[in-house]
């Protein structure tokens, strides 16, 4: 498979995945969790699977690792706090709205993302590019519209801009971070800078309910039966997300990753039996009409 469909097939893997993991915490955000013990089950476990893999790969294919860079630290830890911000912002939405509107405000991440790539790693979007951006956002609006007829900006919507503010950091440091460890094979520059960036986030947010709220880390890892497929799912889909990053400008990765929304769509219905309405079916079509033109546009 050529690097240009290798990336885009990664992200339908990594979308999938971060689908799971979102339904899984929509449901631990209402079975006696805080957001913030929702959002840490993300990393708690994740931490170790991404810290093996790392390792296994370093053994197998004899690679040695290069010094860790200030700048690779600074990428990897504004990534990690960005992604750490977005997450619990998106976990409270779970609890504001329903499933697939909550996700679908985040999406304003795929605009912010291409304007910080241009102005902080230099990597500029084609003329293709942005179309593909531009028409998949346009999906993404009609499927995030109320059904019933409400704001579309209403304060929730704020928080989801927010929220995809928090991605659209996380997805330059994670890029960022990938490049600093060049030339190292991509796979290993993924796992190496995912390792790194699970483990700082599990700290960090160890620290954060250590202190903000005590008793709640008790709670996670006695939870850990349903807790766990949340950091599982979760390491998944962030092992495709960083190797695609690798690969392929941000913009592009993340623009792309708006099929995740389609994937979402499909979760409200069997999870959560939300209705599809007619309108969020020509939002679907628009975004898969964007990826084709996005995939295009990146060659």
């Amino acid at each position: 498979m050529s690097a240009g469909l290798l990336w885009a097939a990664l992200v339908l893997v990594a979308s999938a995945l971060q689908t799971m993991r979102f339904v899984l915490q929509k449901v631990l955000a209402g079975s006696g969790l805080s957001t913030g013990g929702a959002t840490f089950s993300r990393f708690l476990f994740g931490a170790p699977i991404a810290s093996a893999a790392a390792i296994a790969l370093l053994a197998g294919t004899g690679e040695t690792l290069p010094d860790f860079s200030p700048r690779f630290w600074g990428f990897v830890l504004a990534g990690g706090a960005g992604q750490v911000f977005a997450t619990f912002l998106t976990v409270k939405l779970f609890q504001m709205r329903n499933f697939a509107v909550g996700v679908a405000f985040t999406k304003t991440e795929t605009l912010q993302v291409a304007v910080f790539s241009a102005l902080i790693l230099g990597e500029a979007v084609s003329t293709l590019g942005w179309l593909g951006i531009v028409i998949g956002f346009a999906g993404v609006l009609l499927m995030s519209r109320p059904p019933e007829g409400g704001r579309l900006l209403g304060g929730s919507a704020w928080l989801g801009v927010l929220a995809g503010a928090g991605f659209a950091v996380a997805a330059i440091g994670y890029r960022g971070a990938t490049v600093e460890l060049e030339p190292l094979p991509f796979v290993l520059r993924a796992m190496v800078a995912l390792a790194a960036a699970t483990c700082s986030q599990t700290l960090g947010m160890g620290l954060y309910l250590r202190v903000f709220e005590r008793g709640e880390l008790t709670r996670v890892v006695r939870a850990w039966r349903r807790t766990i497929w949340v950091g599982v799912t979760g390491v998944g889909g962030s092992a495709g997300w960083f190797c695609a990053f690798a690969l392929q400008n941000a913009a592009y990765v993340r623009a792309f990753g708006q099929v995740e929304m389609v994937f979402t769509l499909i979760a409200s219905v069997l999870f959560f039996n939300e209705r599809l309405h007619r309108r969020e079916g020509f939002g679907i079509a628009l975004v898969v009409g964007s990826l084709i033109v996005l995939v295009l546009g990146s060659a």
